[in-house]
């Protein structure tokens, strides 16, 4: 594995965590360099063809995408992180995909305009955990005793529910004590709080604000009564 290896980020980017919580669970040394993705650096530009963080630049050369970087990592690192059956590994990479389709819902949910479509996106999203109540096992992780890639796409996407319980009970893991075990497991896991700034709740709170949605309006309403 290469040693010069900086992770391009932007502060809020769930996308970012995920490869982050790799590299931290292969224990490689990086760099972390962040951009803002409004003023794009034209170094940024050539690296990223996409516009999107992340991207791992390996002794200057760019990989872009989440997924693909972390699949370089588990194919070029160890400890391995995906299953060494090829249906297993499979599967959790469909699991991967499903994570993303989470985080597509989450962002559906704090930009919706009017109460009526912030409830449809709040179901749609306890939905799917539902359905991830279903799949999961024992635990404590996806696949039993060994924190796995699924693991690595769902730290991130847990990460944003402390703040919208702050903001109001829309009940989101209501009657699903597997996938509650599983987020409590994943936000104590080292590589997954080490992802992110101390300021990152703040942050994240600041910019469900600055979204002038109805959460935003549910935010503002709280905080002046």
């Amino acid at each position: 594995m290469a040693q010069n290896l900086i992770l391009v980020s932007h502060k809020l980017c769930p996308y970012v965590q995920r490869a982050a919580i790799v590299l931290r669970e292969k224990q490689i040394s990086f760099e972390r360099r962040n951009v803002d993705l409004a003023e794009k650096p034209d170094w940024f530009k050539q690296a990223s063809p996409l516009g999107k963080t992340p991207v791992l630049l390996i002794n200057g050369e760019a990989i872009f995408e989440s997924v693909v970087i972390c699949e370089y990592l588990d194919e070029t690192c160890l400890p391995q992180l995906h299953p060494d059956n090829p249906l297993e590994r499979a599967k959790h990479r469909s699991y991967m995909e499903f994570g993303s389709s989470i985080l597509n819902n989450i962002a559906s949910f704090y930009n919706a305009e009017s109460e009526e479509a912030l409830q449809k996106r709040a179901e749609e999203i306890r939905s799917q955990f539902a359905h991830i109540e279903g799949v999961l096992g024992e635990g404590p992780f996806f696949m039993g005793n060994h924190f796995s890639m699924v693991d690595a796409v769902f730290g991130p996407i847990f990460r944003y529910f402390p703040v919208l319980e702050q903001i109001d009970d829309f009940g989101f893991f209501d009657q699903m004590p597997k996938v509650n075990a599983w987020r409590k497991q994943l936000e104590n896991r080292a590589s997954v709080q080490q992802a992110i700034s101390p300021q990152y709740h703040l942050w994240l709170r600041d910019f469900f604000i600055e979204r002038k949605s109805a959460l935003s309006k549910r935010i503002v309403s709280k905080a002046e009564n």
